[in-house]
Order: structure tokens, then sequence, then C-alpha cells
């Protein structure tokens, strides 16, 4: 837009000089003709020697009038060059409105400029910045280091896709820990026209550990310093974002800004809006040297290509070094040595209109530098307090926060018209994998969820693992829905070892789980279980994901395969890893069952033994799990055998078994074309006899299922026919599979289906 108006004023300017110099010009010379009263003529024939007022002096006159005119025609004719290129430019910077995106206020690089600037606001048309390409890659690099920071992260990108019409490509400095989750997350989002980029933070500590920092932020506080030594060699500009901001308009718009930058300015930065700088918050009170209130580096605009020939990273360097000879320490990390840069070479700096970084901080001053909420484009979470700092119009600034937060990311999944995205290979394999399904089959939607890409946020919660060191140690797996949370904290209370959880959320609910867990006592005195986000999508519940997830992501070199209804026996975790040594797990292909029985009462007096629990069983308390329902999920099992054996046994596969067993790490995986209710076990343990696994049962473990409503899958499962008939096609279907892949041994499945 600014682009716009800067060429309307061209137009006119030159317009009105094409016009006026000629006439002046003549005006001038006309005047110039008269001697006395009397004109001048300037005609050759007029003019001869002969003439009785003809001088000398006139004649140099005439001359000089002369090549002065020939110089106003020929600056005429070049204006009139200028003219008609600008007009024939005219109509395409009118269409470019529609080819190009997002203009944005005009930027300032004094603090006169930037009132006035605030003051105007949006109001002015002309008062704009040139449009960024439509199909301009916009850079942004962000610091990330753990669990809570990954979370944020996510909030952050939300807000920025949310408005976003540009291809972006993240940068992102990340710990392992981060690495981890967000590679998971983004590769899992499948956003297009997004590029993900990872830089090692760890192996960038060396280069800032010498510094000593108070800030809560730790090291990693102060990485944004290194970052035109981390980033691309020819990447020459990036915006670099703290991860507590939300961003409430489009990112081009300061991408835009760049376009402002003259001379040396190499740092784009908004004012600090607190008093921090100066120095008078408490006696006492000594901060780093800054330009007057110093600048938030919570956003930062950095023109890496310039920095590096100013050579930033020595500029920073013997700053820090001087500065902490007399400070010690920094108090706001990179913030503290960016500011003191400046102070000694306020040339480097852009200032940007404060709308750009808002900082709800303790002691802010934020309120002073918009007019109304809707002038706002970056809000800056940057107090410890967070959404609780004090703020007139913190009620705004908190909604806005959540709808991101709980946003269905998966409607940021779209396509930017006009731009092509770079090839993708899951992508395309995903597409060629849909292609090949039939629509019109009546089982579309079961065999389309198989394929299904379900964006993944891993290790939700903080989580800390030691590992055992007699390599005996067993995670308890599990997945759940919202409507199971509940049992969450019975679970910790009976196994103490690691867990592995798959929660199927969506955005919402797993802000909900959050607030759940950061509420109990139980489940944060507890940092060995996992928790992974599968955020919904789609019409059924994807079970073996689910499981498979969970089972991807332990830690330990045993699993137990469990369900969330099950509670554990007091004391399985230790018995089972005592069962691993005795049954030499490491080196033989066994799958330990843990028999599972039920109670139908919701509030029982858990056994604490086995002989309590054989005692209930003939009181009627308890029952051997689904006996009135599913016999032969569980009948191998020979529960008349464990009532009386002290030595594990053995038992041979059957049709339909799906016990609850304990195995090595390097089991297969669940197969995934069994969603919702019905054969998601069951495959899962033919596979495992399949692959010669031996099935052995445990004669002092068993597990209790505790009563709760019945699951949507499994109304639709008995509700619906079409439902059933489509399961039995799956079941089929895969022991054809099983037939193919295992040959002659495989052909008993399909015996044992037809006799049962």
């Amino acid at each position: 837009m600014l682009g716009i108006c800067r060429g309307r004023r061209k137009f006119l300017a030159a317009s009105l000089t094409v016009l006026f110099v000629p006439v002046i010009t003549w005006i001038y010379l006309f005047a110039g003709s008269f001697e006395d009263g009397k004109p001048v003529s300037l005609s050759p024939l007029e003019s001869q020697p002969h003439s009785p007022r003809y001088t000398a002096s006139s004649q140099r006159e005439r001359e000089s009038l002369e090549v002065r005119m020939r110089e106003v025609e020929e600056e005429n004719r070049v204006l009139r060059k200028q003219l008609s290129l600008a007009q024939s430019r005219s109509p395409s910077h009118h269409r470019g409105n529609h080819s190009k995106t997002y203009s944005m206020e005009e930027g300032t690089g004094d603090s006169e400029s930037l009132r006035a600037g605030i003051v105007a606001g949006n109001s002015s048309e002309c008062g704009q910045q040139p449009a960024v390409e439509k199909c301009e890659t916009i850079h942004v690099a962000i610091v990330c280091a753990g669990y809570n920071a990954s979370r944020d992260v996510v909030t952050l990108v939300k807000s920025v896709l949310f408005h976003r019409r540009n291809p972006l490509h993240f940068h992102l400095i990340a710990d392992a820990i981060a690495k981890q989750i967000l590679a998971t997350l983004f590769q899992t989002w499948m956003v297009p026209a997004v590029r993900i980029d990872f830089y090692d933070a760890d192996e960038l500590k060396s280069e800032v550990s010498w510094i000593p920092n108070k800030h809560y932020s730790g090291i990693y506080g102060l990485m944004k310093l290194v970052l035109t030594k981390t980033l691309p060699s020819n990447l020459e500009r990036v915006i670099v974002l703290d991860t507590d901001i939300t961003f409430a308009t489009d990112i081009a718009e300061l991408w835009a800004v760049f376009h402002k930058f003259k001379g040396q300015q190499v740092l784009g930065l908004v004012e600090n809006q607190s008093d921090w700088y100066l120095g008078n918050l408490w006696k006492n009170h000594r901060p780093w040297p800054a330009l007057g209130r110093g600048y938030n580096t919570g956003v930062i605009l950095l023109l890496l290509d310039k920095l590096r020939k100013m050579k930033w990273e020595q500029m920073w360097r013997l700053t820090a070094e001087r500065e902490l000879m007399s400070m010690l320490s920094t108090s706001l990390a990179d913030q503290d040595i960016f500011n003191a840069v400046i102070k000694q070479n306020p040339f480097l700096v852009y200032q940007l209109p404060c709308f750009w970084n808002v900082q709800l901080s303790d002691h802010t001053r934020s309120e002073q530098c918009y007019r109304d909420v809707s002038d706002l484009k970056v809000i800056h979470w940057n107090s410890p307090k967070k959404l609780r700092v004090k703020n007139k119009h913190v009620e705004f600034f908190r909604n806005l926060y959540l709808t991101f937060l709980e946003y269905d990311g998966n409607l940021l999944r779209r396509e930017l018209f006009g731009c092509p995205s770079e090839a993708d290979v899951n992508s395309e394999n995903l597409q060629k994998q849909l292609s090949e399904l039939d629509e019109d089959d009546l089982c579309y939607e079961f065999r389309r969820e198989r394929f299904t890409v379900h964006r993944t946020h891993l290790y939700f919660l903080h989580y800390e693992y030691e590992p055992a060191s007699d390599n005996t140690d067993v995670t308890l797996v599990a997945q759940l829905s919202m409507d199971r949370l509940q049992m969450l904290e019975a679970i910790c209370k009976h196994w103490e070892g690691p867990i592995s959880l798959a929660l199927y959320l969506s955005d919402a609910e797993a802000q909900q789980f959050l607030r759940y867990a950061q509420g109990s006592e139980v489940l944060m005195s507890r940092h060995n279980v996992g928790y992974h986000i599968v955020y919904k999508e789609g019409q059924f519940y994807p079970v073996n994901l689910l499981r498979n997830v969970a089972m991807k992501h332990i830690s330990t070199p045993y699993m137990f395969l469990s369900d969330i209804d099950f509670l554990p026996m007091y004391g399985l975790y230790e018995y089972l890893r005592k069962s691993v040594i005795q049954l030499d797990l490491a080196n033989t292909k066994k799958a330990l069952i843990v028999p599972a029985f039920e109670t139908l009462r919701y509030r029982l007096s858990f056994p604490k033994s086995k002989a309590e629990l054989l005692s209930m069983l003939d009181m009627g308390t308890l029952f051997t799990f689904r006996y009135h329902v599913w016999t032969k999920g569980h009948a191998p099992t020979n529960f008349a055998k464990w009532r009386t054996a002290t030595t594990p046994y053995r038992v041979e596969w059957e049709a339909d078994f799906e016990p609850y067993v304990v195995v090595r790490k390097d089991c297969p995986e669940y197969d995934r074309r069994f969603v919702g209710f019905g054969w998601n076990k069951v495959a899962h343990i033919m596979e495992l006899d399949a692959q010669e696994y031996e099935f052995t049962v445990l004669p002092n473990a068993y597990m209790i299922h505790m009563p709760h409503a019945p699951s949507f899958d499994i109304t639709k499962f008995r509700s619906n026919k079409q439902y059933r008939i489509c399961l039995k096609t799956l079941k089929e279907e895969f022991q054809q599979d099983m037939s193919r892949h295992y040959g002659f041994a495989a052909l008993k499945y399909l015996t044992a289906e037809n006799n049962s």
C-alpha cells in the first residue's frame, strides 16, 4: 500500500513539474528580454551587430539564457520519460494488490516518528509499507528447550498459522527433548507450505555458558545472541520470537518492516515497556546499561547478512565481557547484552511501533502504547505470572491466547492457493494410498482410517526416567480418551513403575487434561509417566494407533500391554521385574500373561493378595474377565489351573484369545486397520503366536477391570449392522494377510476361525 501511495506522490510531482517548469522558464526568459521596459528580441534577425542596442554584454546574456533554456528542455524530456513510465506502471500497481499480500503500518526509526505512528494507528492508507510478495517465504527463528516450552511453541505457531498467507520456514534452536517433541508434531501435523529446520541447542551451550545468567530461561535465554553463527550463512533476514508470544495479525506485516531499515540499522526492536532499565524499581536496583528505557528482545528483526559483515559476534562478546566485570551476571539474559550493545551503537536499531510487542510484564507501561485493543499486533506474556498478570485489558489478551491454545490445529492444514509447496514424500505417499481406495466401498471409512495421520504431541507433561541398573524395568502401556481420565490417579497408586499413555483428545480437551493433571498431587508427584496426546480426527477411535504410539515411546526393555480400565495388583511392578529374570525374557520369545478379572462394583475393596482375590471370586464379588459376555477372550488362560498354580505354566493360542501380556519392547505393533471396538487385541495376539511367542501364565499376578459406562464405539458395534459387517470383512482380510506373510503355519488361524 505504501508503494502505491509513494507512486501517487511521484506521479503528482512529475505532472506538476512537467506543467509548470516550461511556463516558469518562458516567463523568466520573457521577463529577461525587457530592458528599460522595452522588449529585447531574441531573434537572430533582430539581433544584428549593427543594432544600436546591441552590446557584447547583451550577447553573452542571450547565449547564457539559450544554454539555460536547452538545459530546462532536457530536464523536461527526462521528466516526461519518467512520467510515461510511471503511468505505464500505475495500473499494475493496482492489480498488484490482488497478487501481493498485506500492507502494514509504517515503522519508525526514531521516537518522535514512533509517537506519531502510534497516534496515526491504522487510519492512514498512505502511511503503510510495501506489500510482501504473495509467495515470499517468511523466516522465523525460535529458541525452545524442554517440555513446557514445547507446549508454548505450539500455541505461538497456531497464532501465526491462523493469520498467515505466506509460506513459512521455522528455524528451531532446540534441545534433544524439544526436538523429539516438535519434530514428531510437525511431521504428523503436515501443514502445507511450512518448513521446519532444527539446530542443536546443546551444541551451542559452549558459546554462551561463560555468561552468568539469573533469568529463569537459563542458558537457553542467551542463545539468540549466536543466531548469526547458527543459522544458514545464506539466510539474510529472520524474525526472532520468544515462545510466550501470541500473534493477532499476519506475520507478513512484520516481515515487511525490513523494507524500512536504512543505513546501518540491523536490529528491529520495540522499546521496553517497563522502567526496568531506568534503575528505579527498588533501592539499589542496578540494571545493565541501555538507551533510555531500553529494548525488549521478545520480538526481534535481524538483518543477518549485515550483522555478519559488522562482526556481530565480536561486538556482543566484547560488550558482554566489559559489562560483566562490573555487573557480574545478566538479569534478563540476552536482552541485557543486546541493550548494552545498542547503548554503545544506537545506529544499529530500528525502533518498531510498540504494538509489535505489547509486553504484559510486571511494572508494565504497555497500556500507554495503544488506543484500543484492536490496534494490537503481538502480545508478549513475558511475566512469570503469565495469564495472571495485571492489566486492564487482560481478559481480552487471555481470551485471545486461549482461542489459539484450544483451537483445532487440524483446521490449519489449509493450502496456500497460488503458492507451490515443496514436495513432501509422506504427503505424496498418503495421497497415493488414499487414491487407491474405493470411495463406493461400504467400508471405505474403516479403510481410510488406517491411513489417517493424526497430529501427535509427545511428552505433553514433564517426563523423567532413570533406567534400572539391572536392565529389568517394565513400562505399563495403555491408551485412553477424556471419559477415562479419572482412572489415572488410581493406576499411579497401583503401579509405581514407568507408564506410557496415549490420550485421544481434541485441542480443547488437551488443555482440560493439562489443568486436571496440574491440579492433581498424585499425578504431579509422578515424573515417570509419559503422556502422549494424539489429536482427534475422523469418526473412529484409533485404538491400535494409540497403543502403537504409547509402545513406541517407552524407555524400558519390557512393557506390560494393559488397558486404562484395569487396576494392576499392588506390587505387580516389582513382581514382573523378577519374572523377567526368572523366565529369561531377554533371550526368549515369551509373552507373560497377567490373568484378568472384573468387578461390577464401582467401589471395591481391592484384594491385597491372591488368596484374598480367590475368596472374593468365591463370594461373587469378582469374576473372571468377560466370563458372561466373551468367554473365549480369556478362557485359554485356564483360570481353574491358575487358582492352585505356584509356578508359571504355558498355554496354547486359541481363536479369539486376547490376554494382557508382558513382552519385550521389540514385539510387533498392533494392526491399525482395526479401529473402535472389535478384534484390535485379538489380531495382535494372533501375530505374536505367528511369530512363535510362547504364552506363559504368571501364577501370582492379576489385574482387575473396573466398571464404566459403555464406550461410544461398542454402542455403534451393537447397534450398527454395517459396522459389524465391515469388522468381519477386515478380520478376513487380516487373516489372508497373515497367510501370505507367515505361509503354511498361518492356515490354522483360518481353520480356528471357521470352527469357532
